[in-house]
Order: C-alpha cells, then structure tokens, then sequence
C-alpha cells in the first residue's frame, strides 16, 4: 500500500452539492434555497434567540442566583495523594510543584478520601472535619 492509492471505503464519501449548475441538476435557479425571504439572501444569518422583534426568552425571565468566578480555582486534594508526597511540610505551593493543584489555584482543601500513614503539616491549606481528624490521627497537625 502506497500513500497515493488509498482510497475512502466504497460509499463512505459523497459526491459535495454543486449549487447554480443548470435546471438539470435540480439545484438550479434558486439553488435549494427556495422563493424570497431572509434565509434565501446572502448574509440572510440573524442573532441567537432573536425572536423576531418579540422579546426574546433570555430578557423575559428574571435574573436568578449568582456565579462565582473563584469558585473553579478553589480545588480539592484527596487524602491519599497527600500521603504519596515526599515532603512533610505541605501548603499551596508544594501542591502546585507536584502537579497535584493547577498553577492558576487559589486555595487547597484535603478531603478525606484514602489513608494517610504518616505525619504531615498543613499550611495554608484547609481540610474537611473527616480528613482533620485522619491527619490528627496519624500524628500530624493542621495550621492555617
């Protein structure tokens, strides 16, 4: 097999729509757009959720709740992948060196998820009231 013999499967392609080629290829004239009106003109696109002139569905409802933009850089670390890493002394900035939090984090909470067994000290980093208790219980401690 060579690079210029292969070949799509037979049937997989279709042959593309030549549009305005004669009343023979029953794509003539109008070109499948059909008679006058918006979608039958050049550059014939409207808005999303223009509705006409009526107003739209998005400006008849009411605003509702609230979205917070920091929200996605406040992230959750698992017990276990604390218990893998080399250091003892753990906050932001060792999490962002091992790969364990994203570069653009702002805040770390352990969650309890896994064992831990051995000692550690959180700095700068919160935990949940279970993994708290798991870090205790291992001999570590939690400064905040």
């Amino acid at each position: 097999m060579k690079l210029n013999t292969i070949q799509p499967a037979a049937g997989a392609t279709h042959a593309r729509r030549r549009v305005g080629r004669g009343i023979g290829s029953g794509l003539g004239k109008t070109c499948g757009r059909g008679h006058k009106g918006q979608k039958s003109r050049a550059g014939g696109f409207h808005k999303v959720g223009f509705e006409g002139g009526q107003m739209p569905l998005q400006r008849r409802l009411p605003k509702r709740g609230f979205v917070s933009l920091t929200n996605a850089r406040n992230v959750e670390v698992r017990l276990s992948e604390i218990n893998d890493l080399p250091v003892d002394e753990i906050d932001l900035l060792t999490l962002m060196q091992a790969n364990l939090v994203s570069q653009h984090a702002l805040s770390a909470k352990v969650v309890l998820s896994g064992v831990i067994t051995r000692k550690v000290t959180l700095k700068g980093v919160g935990a949940t009231k279970g993994a708290r208790a798991a870090i205790e219980a291992a001999g570590g401690s939690i400064s905040e």
